[in-house]
C-alpha cells in the first residue's frame, strides 16, 4: 500500500494571506480526517494534492509518483469532490455519468455502461439514474460526486467539507460509503465536522492558520486531554472573566446560560466539574486554547 507523505509544503497567495505553513503529514492508506475552521488552509492543501494549483515551496509523493511534478500520473489516479460540485442539472445522473467516463478515457460502450451501472448501485442512485440532477437532493448530489470520483478506480479519493448541509440519513449514506473505499484506497476527508471524523478516522490531523497542530488517531489524541476538562454553567456577561482567568476550550448557550469548558493541569475549583473529554474538546483545546497544547503526537 502507498503512502502520501507531504513535507514542508507553503503555499502565499498573491493577496499576502499564507494558507499553507511549512505542512508536513503522513498519510496512510484508509481513512484520514483533517480538521480545521473555515480558512484554516485545508481545501488549498486538497486542492494542491489534486493537481489544481502549485505550492511555493515543499514536496509530496504517492508511493513513486513525485505529486508535484508528474500531474497527469496523480490524476490518473486520483478521484477528487470538491467542497462545491457543479452539475449539468438538465441531464440525468445515468447520461452525465456515461460521459464523464468518456471523457476519463473509458471509450468502450460496453465497459462504460457496466461501469456506470456499478458505480449508481455503489452509490444507491440506481433507482434515480433516469432523473434530472436538479431534482436531486443535496445529499444525492453529494452521492453522485463520489460516484464521477470513482470513475478512473482511484487509489487516492479527496473529499472536502463532504457532509455539510447533509440530513442524519444522508450523512449516514454517505459515512457507509467512505468507509468502504477506505478498506483499500488513501481517503482524505477535509471538515470542520468533528463528528465525522470522530466516527469514520483512524487516523487525523488538525490544521489552522496553515499550519498542522497535531497529528494522532482520534481515540489517543482524546486521552492525551483525559482528565484536563472541566465545564461550568456561567452568565453570559461574565464570559469575558471567565477567558481572562481561565484556559477556556469551548463555549456554548444552553437555556440561556453559558457553559464553558476549560483546560487544567489541576482541579481550579470555583465550581468546575470535571467531565469526560471527547474530539470536540481536543479540537477546540488545539483551535482557541493555550498554546502550549499545540503539537504534533
Amino acid at each position: 500500500m502507498n503512502n502520501l507523505t507531504i513535507t514542508n509544503l507553503s503555499k502565499t497567495y498573491s493577496n499576502g494571506v499564507r494558507a499553507l505553513n511549512n505542512v508536513s503529514l503522513e498519510i496512510p492508506t484508509g481513512m484520514f480526517g483533517l480538521l480545521g475552521p473555515n480558512g484554516a488552509g485545508k481545501s488549498t492543501l486538497m486542492r494542491t494534492i489534486a493537481t489544481l494549483q502549485e505550492a511555493d515551496t515543499g514536496s509530496i509523493t504517492f508511493g513513486e509518483i513525485d505529486v508535484l511534478k508528474q500531474k497527469n500520473e496523480v490524476r490518473k489516479i486520483t478521484g477528487y469532490l470538491p467542497q462545491e460540485f457543479g452539475v449539468y442539472p438538465k441531464v440525468s445522473a445515468e447520461f452525465l455519468l456515461d460521459h464523464l467516463a468518456v471523457l476519463k478515457g473509458i471509450r468502450k460502450t460496453k465497459e462504460r455502461k457496466e461501469l456506470v451501472e456499478t458505480l449508481l448501485h455503489k452509490t444507491n442512485l440506481y433507482i434515480h439514474r433516469k432523473k434530472k440532477l436538479k431534482e436531486y437532493s443535496g445529499g444525492m448530489k453529494q452521492r453522485f460526486g463520489i460516484a464521477q470520483a470513482l470513475l478512473s478506480n482511484p487509489k487516492l479519493i479527496i473529499v472536502d467539507e463532504p457532509t455539510a448541509g447533509l440530513d442524519p440519513a444522508e450523512r449516514n449514506r454517505f459515512h457507509n460509503i467512505l468507509c468502504e473505499l477506505g478498506e483499500h484506497t488513501v481517503v482524505i476527508l477535509s471538515t470542520h465536522i468533528v463528528d465525522d471524523v470522530k466516527e469514520l478516522c483512524p487516523n487525523m490531523a488538525i490544521i489552522n492558520n496553515g499550519e498542522v497542530l497535531l497529528q494522532d488517531n482520534p481515540l489517543r489524541a482524546i486521552e492525551q486531554v483525559k482528565g484536563n476538562v472541566y465545564s461550568k454553567t456561567i452568565k453570559k456577561e461574565g464570559l469575558e472573566a471567565y477567558q481572562q482567568a481561565y484556559n477556556v476550550i469551548a463555549e456554548r448557550l444552553f437555556q440561556g446560560r453559558k457553559v464553558i469548558h476549560i483546560y487544567s493541569d489541576s482541579n481550579p475549583g470555583n465550581g468546575f466539574v470535571p467531565i469526560e473529554a471527547d474530539l470536540n474538546d481536543v479540537y477546540f483545546s488545539q483551535i482557541f486554547g493555550d498554546k502550549s497544547l499545540s503539537g504534533t503526537a
